[in-house]
């Protein structure tokens, strides 16, 4: 009796683990598509202050980082005008701590969604190959209990197969998408930890 409920409860969870791998296509495929659009938008902008930066350095006044700090727009911009207003009223003392401080919050907001798409490319296959197992278990029910037509159990297999790529195709762009969005983290944030040295060097030469 008990076995019988599993087997109807196979039948049950193979169809399910599709309609979720349906779902969290659906949900990656959004968040790819929101997080590529924001982040682009966040490294063009940190590009081009990363080369007016370079610019300030080359011409070595670092009075130009005042004018830089007023573009709100890019990361660097307003870290720049926190670290000069914190340079100003209290020197380089404690400026290192709040550029750190800023890229932890700042890294929380480019991070977003990136530990779901993570979630999903790790997790999809798994949740596709228990739809397979649950599909192949169904179909040997279903020939054990018909007349004995392989015809029956081959279709059930290949129905079944079906869930893992399924969970294959979902978790692929996901983990591609997610890996491609760390390394634009990765140079975003680099970006700012060379604007924080900057910023250490002016609070240095213009003491209050």
């Amino acid at each position: 009796m008990l076995t019988e409920k599993f087997f109807v409860i196979a039948q049950a969870v193979h169809e399910g683990t599709l309609w979720l791998l349906i779902l969290l296509s659906v949900f990656s495929i959004a968040f790819i598509i929101e997080r590529y659009f924001s982040l682009s938008t966040v490294s063009r902008k940190s590009l081009a202050m990363n080369k007016q930066l370079q610019e300030t350095l080359q011409s070595n006044n670092l009075k130009d980082i005042e004018d830089l700090s007023r573009d709100k727009e890019s990361i660097e911009g307003r870290a720049l005008s926190y670290g000069i207003r914190h340079s100003k009223e209290h020197g380089s003392k404690g400026l290192e701590e709040v550029f750190d401080s800023y890229s932890q919050l700042e890294r929380q907001k480019l991070e977003r969604r990136l530990g779901f798409l993570a979630t999903v490319g790790s997790n999809a296959p798994f949740i596709g190959l228990l739809g397979t197992v649950f599909g192949i278990m169904d179909a040997f029910h279903g020939l054990a209990t018909s007349s004995g037509e392989i015809q029956a159990v081959l279709i059930g297999i290949s129905n079944a197969l079906v869930a893992t790529a399924a969970g294959l195709l979902v978790a692929i762009p996901a983990v591609v998408a997610y890996n491609y969005f760390q390394r634009r983290v990765r140079t975003i944030l680099q970006n700012l930890e060379s604007t924080k040295s900057i910023c250490v060097a002016y609070a240095k030469a213009f003491k209050p």
